[in-house]
């Protein structure tokens, strides 16, 4: 096999393709040939050492991937040689095979493609858990959704739109507006340039959105979190921006408002059986059209280090995703 080796995690350009004995599956494991894995933030950052989980060297980045499996390991029934799955196994995934536990594997229906399903568990996953799960989201209430045109924010217009909420997408640019609306977002805000405060007024009335989705972190924090509306519910999914926001805990008791703390990962890990009903009601909605990801790039897997420059810039729309042949 052969896999990209992080053995200096002082950035994507120390990393280097290699080729490795392939594994055999453990116990409780199988092996996957992997056909597409996906770039997530976190992967950016361990690559980084800035990531709160700091694995042994040397490791094998890449957390998200799907495939085929091409071994199983004992104690393994559900699973079998052949079948097509996806996997968030944490690491591994650029490379062309990896071991990862049955548990974490999810079988694709017919018709999912490969590249759509490496983009998919963690980006799905995390959002349904933030928005139907940790913000109970209603049919008819308003979500404002920030760093709209990523990974996760694509994914939240989708999710909360299939809800049927009203969405208000918030993304730096006129380019990535445009993609939020065509993914059914029914307003949106250019943030690099208007006054987002004054533009949430506007669009609810003085009201304010009743969830907000928060992937990005930074100054962006407080102004939204002034504008959110009475009972709103505060999304905390991450700090793409790179800065954690201190907020004024007076808002929460004048808004009435919660401020939601949102770790799909142990979600999954300590709630295996929720998370498993999430993921199913996920496939059916992608097998009904009414989600799909958004794929920013496709490319070949040794091109991973272009792939994480595109993200390090800042000018991903969607996901990229590396495939094998």
């Amino acid at each position: 096999m052969h896999a990209w080796i992080c053995d200096n995690p002082i950035g994507p350009e120390a990393l280097s393709w290699r080729e490795l004995p392939t594994p055999r599956p453990l116990a409780g494991e199988v092996r996957i040939a992997i056909r597409a894995a996906s770039l997530n933030f976190p992967d950016l950052l361990i690559v980084q050492n800035k990531y709160q989980m700091k694995p042994p060297l040397p490791f094998v980045p890449g957390s998200e991937y799907a495939g085929v499996i091409d071994a199983v390991g004992d104690g393994v029934g559900h699973l079998k040689v052949g079948d097509a799955v996806a996997a968030f196994g944490g690491m591994g995934g650029f490379a062309t095979h990896a071991c990862v536990a049955a548990a974490l594997v999810m079988p694709l229906p017919k018709g999912f493609a490969f590249e759509d399903a490496a983009a998919f568990i963690c980006t799905y996953g995390t959002t349904h858990h933030a928005l139907i799960d940790r913000a109970q989201l209603q049919s008819g209430e308003t979500v404002l959704v920030l760093g709209a045109a990523g990974g996760v924010g694509t994914a939240a217009i989708q999710i909360a739109k299939a809800a049927g909420a009203r969405v208000i997408a918030a993304a730096s640019s006129d380019e990535k507006c445009a993609l939020c609306k065509e993914l059914g977002a029914d307003a949106a805000i250019n943030y690099s340039r208007d006054n987002i405060r004054d533009a949430l007024k506007s669009l609810t009335e003085g009201r304010g959105p009743d969830v907000v989705y928060d992937p990005v972190g930074g100054d962006l924090a407080e102004p939204v979190f002034r504008s959110i509306a009475w009972r709103g519910r505060y999304l905390v999914i991450g700090f793409a921006q790179g800065s954690i926001p201190a907020l004024p805990l007076n808002l929460a008791l004048l808004k009435g408002a919660s401020i939601v703390g949102v770790f799909w990962g142990d979600f999954a890990r300590r709630e295996p059986q929720r998370n498993a009903r999430a993921l199913a009601e996920l496939a059916q909605w992608y097998a009904q059209g009414r989600i799909k990801p958004v794929l920013d790039q496709v490319l070949p897997m040794p091109e991973l280090q272009a792939a994480f420059a595109r993200m390090g810039s800042r000018q991903v729309r969607g996901k990229l995703v590396m495939t094998n042949p």
